[in-house]
């Protein structure tokens, strides 16, 4: 630890850390543009200039370290001279276009202006004019803005993987962009919007929509993707305008991947917002009273058995509770919630989360990814990855389809043999046994088909055979793409005792089919004499399909609990109103309850919630995930030796349209026809 002084206040810190690090413990406010922690030094703008004792000159505080006995100024007559001197400079070509500028309310350097700008320039050249980079449908570019921190170019670089930002030229001359004129490649690239320090790059569908100060932000979760990203959501008069990420350090850091950001335009296109029942083969509009009624009377008198629930990806908990508990009461044990099949065993949680936890994988020092491409699966988790990776002493090796996931690693095979290899004491098996904590990830996509019983088996053997599960570290890992596919098994949405699965409650298994948001299997091989109901939110396969369509809530719509891949139980709130006549999918489902005689014994949603608690006591831990290890190795359900030779298909072929709302956004549509093309693999 280091001793110094910092405007007179002794504050003792780490070695190695920066000035402005330490101004920052002893909450003394240094400006920067170039500075973030989470990138790499810079030094490049010398807004941090501070005067040292002994030091000739005022030196950069973001680039300068600590030294035992250190006397620090931060507010001298010489330190404001020098900050607005490099503010003047700054300011020499930056364009005075402020009041159309989308960065507006939000601009570091607008913000420091007020602090150090001066009220008029000693400069009287013109100023430099820029053109603007075409980035791609996602990212705006005003590059005469542009004040070259390389705040872009470093996040590019090191948190993206992807060095696809560079500067030409040098001096005056010198500008940000892409070598050759491409659109950005990385999933995460909105991200560059929130970390530019000015509006040189900007969202580009949300370009003149609407300023900070007119936006009301909500706590919200995304649910494009299983990592349960932090999102705030950004409302005016009841429309969903923007979402930007939460920071939250053990789940997303503070980074969201672009289908969360990005997809907030399919919120407002084809949705459902009023009550549906096909009569003489066309569907027409009717009321609440009569579509329920009209459900209740189709279910009258049909035996349970023959009675099925199926809940989709982006379900909250609370309503998969209610449809659970309704189906129950009506003698129905056919439920699932794994619309692609996935051979997922749910009789053990750690069977089915990822139970390293995505901050655990900062600990890791082995990774072997199996059937997975967490750069589309989850881009903030293979972030986290590639930042461990960076931080060196970590092997990774990977099983699938040839694919660049943004760091280097050891090819294993295509399929099921390079597993086989591995489980025979293949050499990455011993790098593996040899690592102090290794981690298994098993895409749970891979577990879609014949052989996915034996996999799941397999992975979590060789998981116990290389010392991946001891009583102080669980290394298996299952790595899931639905949001509510984790928050539903622990709820226990799959066949129970004598129940059918999807498959079973398919080609006529059942003559009542009750889809909640289901819209991610093949509705043709729905009988065609099974009456289907359709609770959701999109006009989507699932309402093609149905008898009677009840309009529900989207995600930001409405209040709910959903748990991530690694099993954290978190909660998002409503930043709007259910369009037209859409309700909560839980108040649908205690309405049905009443009319068909079976009410549910809950009337508002706290107690809806303590039942939760009731059914699985996981949900009465918001947003927090107790580590812990593997003392049980007794494996789940499968033979580990009947693996095939099949090769792994690509978990993820188009990463922009995934779900009912990504696949209604204009922008998720134009992201789609501009960068779905073959990816090849990086090679250690």
């Amino acid at each position: 630890m280091t001793k110094l002084t910092i405007d007179g206040i002794e504050v003792e810190v780490p070695n190695g850390t920066s000035v402005l690090q330490a101004c920052e413990q002893a909450g003394i406010e240094v400006p920067r543009f170039c500075y973030h922690e989470r990138l790499s030094v810079a030094g490049n703008c010398r807004m941090c200039l501070v005067e040292v004792e002994k030091a000739p000159k005022p030196v950069a505080s973001c680039a300068f370290p600590v030294a035992e006995g250190m006397v620090v100024k931060t507010d001298t007559p010489a330190v404001r001279a020098a900050r607005r001197g490099v503010m003047e400079f700054l300011l020499i070509n930056h364009p005075l276009d402020c009041p159309i500028c989308d960065q507006g309310g939000e601009c570091d350097l607008q913000d420091q202006a007020f602090s150090y700008g001066r009220d008029g320039s000693r400069f009287a050249e013109a100023k430099r004019a820029v053109k603007d980079k075409n980035l791609g449908p996602l990212v705006k570019t005003v590059m005469t803005r542009c004040i070259q921190c390389t705040r872009c170019v470093r996040f590019s670089a090191e948190i993206a993987g992807l060095s696809e930002l560079g500067a030409t030229e040098r001096g005056e001359s010198m500008e940000i962009g892409t070598y050759v004129e491409k659109a950005l490649s990385s999933e995460l690239s909105g991200n560059l919007v929130d970390i530019c320090p000015v509006g040189a790059l900007t969202n580009k569908p949300y370009a003149f929509v609407a300023r900070p100060w007119e936006l009301d932000r909500v706590d919200g979760i995304d649910v494009l993707d299983a990592t349960g990203t932090n999102i705030s959501i950004c409302s005016r008069g009841g429309d969903v305008l923007r979402i930007l990420p939460r920071v939250n350090e053990d789940v997303n850091e503070e980074w969201l991947a672009d289908k969360g950001r990005y997809s907030v335009d399919g919120l407002k296109r084809r949705r459902l917002d009023h009550a549906w029942i096909k009569r003489e083969g066309k569907l027409v509009k009717a009321g609440w009273q009569e579509a329920l009624v009209h459900v209740a009377e189709k279910i009258e008198g049909v035996p349970g058995d023959r009675i099925g629930g199926v809940v989709g990806d982006l379900v909250d908990a609370e309503s998969m509770l209610a449809l659970r508990d309704l189906l129950v009461s009506l003698g129905s044990g056919n439920l699932d919630c794994r619309q692609d099949g996935a051979a997922i065993d749910a009789s053990r949680r750690d069977f089915y989360t990822f139970n390293t936890s995505i901050a655990g994988i900062d600990e890791a020092d082995a990774i072997l990814l199996i059937g997975t491409n967490p750069r589309r699966e989850a881009p903030v988790l293979n972030a986290r990855i590639r930042k461990r990776q960076l931080a060196g002493g970590l092997a990774v090796g990977y099983i699938g389809e040839a694919a660049n996931l943004t760091y280097p690693v050891r090819a294993l095979g295509t399929g099921l043999p390079g597993l086989k290899q591995l489980l025979a004491g293949g050499a990455f098996a011993e790098v593996l046994k040899k690592a102090k904590k290794p981690m298994i990830v098993l895409g749970a996509s891979a577990l879609v088909g014949f052989d996915g019983a034996a996999l799941l088996a397999a992975a979590w053997k060789l998981a116990a055979d290389v010392g991946a599960l001891r009583p102080d570290w669980h290394g298996f890992n299952l790595l899931h793409q639905a949001a509510g596919r984790v928050g539903a098994l622990d709820l226990g949405f799959v066949p129970q005792a004598g129940g059918k699965d999807l498959v079973g409650m398919l080609d006529g298994g059942v003559d009542v089919l009750w889809l909640l948001g289901a819209d991610e299997f093949d509705t043709a091989r729905i009988g065609a004499n099974t009456f289907v109901i359709y609770q959701g939110h999109h006009g989507d396969a699932g309402a093609a399909r149905a008898d009677v369509i009840l309009p529900g809530a989207a995600y930001t719509e409405k209040t709910g609990t959903y748990v991530n891949t690694e099993g954290r139980v978190q909660r998002s709130y409503a930043a709007a109103r259910p369009p037209g006549e859409a309700r909560e999918d839980w108040k649908i489902l205690r309405a049905f309850s009443a009319v068909a005689g079976k009410p549910l014994p809950y009337d508002d949603l706290p107690a809806l919630q303590a039942r939760l608690e009731q059914a699985n006591p996981v949900f009465a831990h918001l947003g927090v995930l107790p580590r812990f290890g593997c003392s049980d190795l007794t494996g789940p359900a499968g033979d580990a030796n009947a693996l095939s030779d099949a090769a792994f298909a690509d978990p993820m072929p188009n990463y922009y349209q995934t779900d009912v709302i990504s696949r209604a956004s204009p922008t998720m549509a134009e992201c789609t026809a501009t960068y779905v093309t073959p990816i090849s693999v990086a090679a250690e």
